[in-house]
């Protein structure tokens, strides 16, 4: 049986707008993309995407051979959907509305987000949270085959999402008819951190990948492939480059030549060489591209 192919990219820096994220994704040899439709650092509850950057955004993936399929928006930070606090869950519950509502506009994949954190220490009453805002965000936006995707978190405080149990909680929790439109990512540091040890064995990073599909009744939507510098449980979200952190390239390789890998975007999320581009400059990350072809040369190894 012919595998699907392997869909290679990264949060590429948006300076001078998305287009100029997908132009450079395309001149790195990419063929998936992360990007931010807002600044990720406010709740942009209110903020839209004009027709204008659409347009552009669609044109310039089209130049850059990357299907919108194969893009994965990720909201904001401050989003906390897991909090008890009424006003801030209000908001956050507003912003991955807006944000899955922008991310429908742009025509891509999925819009991944971090679940947030239990801060009454409840952690079902927090999923249960979680299921609402994402039922709201699937209700405010019910046209459109963007995904709205959960993304597993590094465990530390009273962060949820963690566990294969706690992902496939909040899925549950959604109503039947959204179900089909929601799913959840992995990314690596994150599992590393939480105590999921990727770099023992390839037998050990199938039975991760085993443990949340079968907790959710599928595979991962998205992969963000990044080495840890933090140590193995240690719930620290510190993203180190391939190879230069505690999980180490081998295990990259063992994941990559999974099946559950293909298909899907894997995208890194690793310190870059460059932080500061003229808006025209269309060059791409010279790590990122250094990092995509060495997991290139892992998944064929």
């Amino acid at each position: 049986m012919t595998l699907p192919p392997l869909l290679l990219g990264a949060h590429c820096l948006d300076t001078g707008g998305i287009p100029m994220a997908a132009r450079r994704a395309g001149r790195g040899g990419m063929h998936a993309l992360q990007i931010f439709s807002a600044i990720p650092k406010y709740y942009n509850e209110k903020v839209s995407v004009k027709p204008d950057r659409i347009a552009r955004f669609r044109e310039a993936l089209d130049a850059a051979g990357i299907a919108p399929a194969h893009v994965i928006v990720h909201a904001g930070y401050v989003l906390n959907c897991a909090t008890p606090e009424v006003e801030k869950w209000e908001r956050a519950a507003a912003g991955l509305a807006r944000e899955l509502e922008r991310s429908t506009a742009l025509g891509v994949g999925g819009v991944c987000f971090h679940p947030g954190a239990a801060t009454d220490g409840d952690r079902d009453a927090a999923i249960a949270r979680v299921s609402e805002a994402m039922r709201r965000a699937l209700d405010a936006v019910p046209d459109g085959t963007t995904r709205l995707l959960i993304e597993n978190t590094a465990g530390a405080g009273t962060t949820v999402g963690r566990t294969p149990e706690e992902v496939g909680a909040m899925l549950a929790g959604l109503p039947a008819a959204a179900r089909a439109r929601a799913g959840y990512g992995l990314d690596t540091c994150h599992l590393y951190a939480s105590g999921y040890d990727l770099s023992a064995s390839r037998e050990e990073v199938t039975r991760v990948l085993d443990a949340f599909e079968a907790a959710t009744g599928e595979p991962p939507a998205f992969l963000h492939l990044n080495d840890s510098e933090g140590t193995l449980g240690s719930n620290k979200d510190r993203h180190a480059r391939i190879g230069a952190g505690r999980i180490g390239a081998e295990a990259f390789g063992w994941l990559l030549q999974d099946r559950r890998a293909r298909g899907i975007p894997c995208l890194l999320e690793t310190p870059q060489a460059v932080s500061d581009l003229a808006d025209d400059d269309d060059t791409p990350d010279p790590w990122d591209v250094e990092d995509i072809a060495r997991l290139r040369a892992l998944a064929a190894a």
